[in-house]
């Protein structure tokens, strides 16, 4: 029943990291970092509040943690943003992205984890 959970929500995480990024590189242009950006800290907040609530069902946690906030989320997609924008010369840029990205996605994850509590 698990690997079902992640499953279903994957196929909701997956589109809308998707449709981020679309729609970032149809405001800002290709390569903008934005939609990756958004995506992680709204993961890394959801994810926040979930770990924070009391006695979450193992059901719950695939479900909303695994399969949604695993798939919405993406490291690998914010790791090649910087090795890019470090490539393109653009390194103020890329610090800026790779600290604001680590404080933001922190933050919002005690945030939400505190909250929940």
């Amino acid at each position: 029943m698990t690997p079902l959970l992640v499953v279903l929500g994957a196929l909701v995480g997956a589109p809308l990291r998707l449709f981020a990024d679309r729609l970032a590189t149809a405001r800002r242009g290709p390569g903008s970092v934005l939609g990756t950006l958004t995506v992680n800290v709204v993961g890394s907040a959801v994810l926040g509040v979930l770990l924070g609530l009391r006695d979450v069902s193992p059901a719950v946690l695939a479900l909303v943690g695994t399969g949604f906030c695993g798939t919405l989320t993406t490291f690998s997609t914010f790791g090649t943003d910087v090795v890019r924008l470090v490539a393109e010369r653009a390194v103020l840029r890329a610090a800026a992205y790779l600290a604001g990205s680590v404080l933001l996605g922190l933050g919002v994850a005690t945030v939400g984890f505190l909250l929940a509590r």
